[in-house]
Protein backbone atom coordinates (compact mmCIF):
# COMPACT_ATOMS: atom_id res chain seq x y z
CA UNK A 1 0.00 0.00 0.00
CA UNK A 2 1.18 3.26 -0.83
CA UNK A 3 1.92 6.57 1.22
CA UNK A 4 -0.68 8.00 -1.00
CA UNK A 5 -2.89 5.35 -0.58
CA UNK A 6 -2.51 4.94 3.31
CA UNK A 7 -3.33 8.29 3.66
CA UNK A 8 -6.37 8.49 1.01
CA UNK A 9 -8.28 5.86 3.34
CA UNK A 10 -7.20 7.25 6.21
CA UNK A 11 -8.66 10.93 5.41
CA UNK A 12 -12.24 8.66 4.06
CA UNK A 13 -12.28 7.06 7.49
CA UNK A 14 -12.43 9.95 9.49
CA UNK A 15 -14.82 12.19 7.43
CA UNK A 16 -18.34 10.78 8.62
CA UNK A 17 -16.48 11.85 12.33
CA UNK A 18 -16.33 15.55 10.83
CA UNK A 19 -19.71 15.41 9.61
CA UNK A 20 -20.68 14.94 13.36
CA UNK A 21 -19.31 17.97 14.29
CA UNK A 22 -22.04 21.44 15.52
CA UNK A 23 -19.81 24.11 14.75
CA UNK A 24 -17.76 23.74 11.28
CA UNK A 25 -13.57 24.75 12.74
CA UNK A 26 -10.40 24.04 11.20
CA UNK A 27 -8.98 20.48 11.79
CA UNK A 28 -6.68 20.26 14.04
CA UNK A 29 -2.77 20.82 13.23
CA UNK A 30 -1.17 17.34 13.47
CA UNK A 31 1.94 16.73 14.09
CA UNK A 32 5.07 13.69 14.19
CA UNK A 33 4.48 13.40 18.05
CA UNK A 34 0.63 12.89 17.69
CA UNK A 35 1.36 10.04 15.08
CA UNK A 36 3.66 8.73 17.69
CA UNK A 37 1.30 8.73 20.14
CA UNK A 38 -1.09 7.20 17.82
CA UNK A 39 0.96 4.23 16.96
CA UNK A 40 2.07 3.57 20.22
CA UNK A 41 -1.67 3.22 21.27
CA UNK A 42 -2.61 0.97 18.61
CA UNK A 43 1.02 -0.95 19.03
CA UNK A 44 0.48 -1.48 22.12
CA UNK A 45 -3.09 -2.76 22.64
CA UNK A 46 -3.78 -5.86 20.33
CA UNK A 47 -7.54 -5.53 20.32
CA UNK A 48 -7.12 -1.44 19.06
CA UNK A 49 -4.66 -2.99 16.71
CA UNK A 50 -7.21 -5.47 15.50
CA UNK A 51 -9.15 -2.89 14.97
CA UNK A 52 -6.73 -0.84 12.98
CA UNK A 53 -6.22 -3.96 10.74
CA UNK A 54 -9.89 -4.18 9.84
CA UNK A 55 -9.79 -0.47 8.63
CA UNK A 56 -6.84 -1.10 6.71
CA UNK A 57 -9.14 -3.65 5.21
CA UNK A 58 -12.31 -1.52 4.62
CA UNK A 59 -9.81 0.92 3.10
CA UNK A 60 -8.92 -1.67 0.31
CA UNK A 61 -12.73 -2.07 0.02
CA UNK A 62 -13.00 1.49 0.01
CA UNK A 63 -10.30 1.76 -2.88
CA UNK A 64 -12.04 -1.04 -5.12
CA UNK A 65 -15.21 0.80 -4.88
CA UNK A 66 -14.20 3.68 -5.51
CA UNK A 67 -12.52 2.23 -8.79
CA UNK A 68 -16.08 0.91 -9.46
CA UNK A 69 -17.25 4.26 -8.54
CA UNK A 70 -19.52 3.04 -6.36
CA UNK A 71 -20.85 5.84 -4.00
CA UNK A 72 -23.29 3.95 -2.27
CA UNK A 73 -20.27 1.30 -1.27
CA UNK A 74 -18.38 4.04 -0.08
CA UNK A 75 -20.21 5.54 1.55
CA UNK A 76 -21.78 2.69 3.94
CA UNK A 77 -17.60 0.92 4.21
CA UNK A 78 -16.33 4.81 5.47
CA UNK A 79 -19.02 4.52 7.94
CA UNK A 80 -17.73 1.44 9.28
CA UNK A 81 -14.56 2.90 9.26
CA UNK A 82 -15.40 5.40 11.44
CA UNK A 83 -17.32 3.33 13.87
CA UNK A 84 -14.36 1.23 14.48
CA UNK A 85 -11.69 4.87 14.57
CA UNK A 86 -14.03 5.54 17.28
CA UNK A 87 -13.38 2.41 19.41
CA UNK A 88 -9.92 2.93 18.67
CA UNK A 89 -10.24 6.61 20.50
CA UNK A 90 -10.22 10.10 20.76
CA UNK A 91 -6.48 10.63 19.75
CA UNK A 92 -6.57 8.53 16.81
CA UNK A 93 -10.07 10.44 15.80
CA UNK A 94 -8.13 13.53 16.24
CA UNK A 95 -5.05 12.55 13.59
CA UNK A 96 -7.12 11.28 11.15
CA UNK A 97 -9.61 14.35 11.31
CA UNK A 98 -5.76 16.71 10.93
CA UNK A 99 -5.02 14.10 8.21
CA UNK A 100 -7.28 15.72 5.65
CA UNK A 101 -5.53 18.95 5.66
CA UNK A 102 -2.76 18.18 5.48
CA UNK A 103 -1.09 18.05 2.48
CA UNK A 104 1.04 14.02 1.72
CA UNK A 105 3.34 15.45 -0.34
CA UNK A 106 4.53 18.27 2.02
CA UNK A 107 7.60 17.13 4.42
CA UNK A 108 5.34 16.64 7.35
CA UNK A 109 2.65 14.75 5.30
CA UNK A 110 5.69 12.48 3.90
CA UNK A 111 7.11 11.88 7.47
CA UNK A 112 3.69 11.29 9.45
CA UNK A 113 2.80 8.87 6.47
CA UNK A 114 5.76 6.84 6.39
CA UNK A 115 5.19 6.78 10.38
CA UNK A 116 2.13 5.68 9.86
CA UNK A 117 3.07 2.62 7.48
CA UNK A 118 4.48 0.82 10.99
CA UNK A 119 1.12 0.04 11.61
CA UNK A 120 0.62 -2.08 8.47
CA UNK A 121 3.33 -4.27 9.89
CA UNK A 122 0.89 -5.11 12.43
CA UNK A 123 -1.54 -6.00 9.72
CA UNK A 124 1.05 -8.46 7.74
CA UNK A 125 1.02 -6.16 5.32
Amino acid sequence: MTLKSIVAILAIAALPVCAYAQQPKAPPKVTKADAQKVIKIVSDDKAKAQLYCEIVKLGDQIDQAAEKKDEKKIDELSQKADALGQKIGPEYVALMDGLQALDPNSKDGDEIGTMLEALDKLCGK
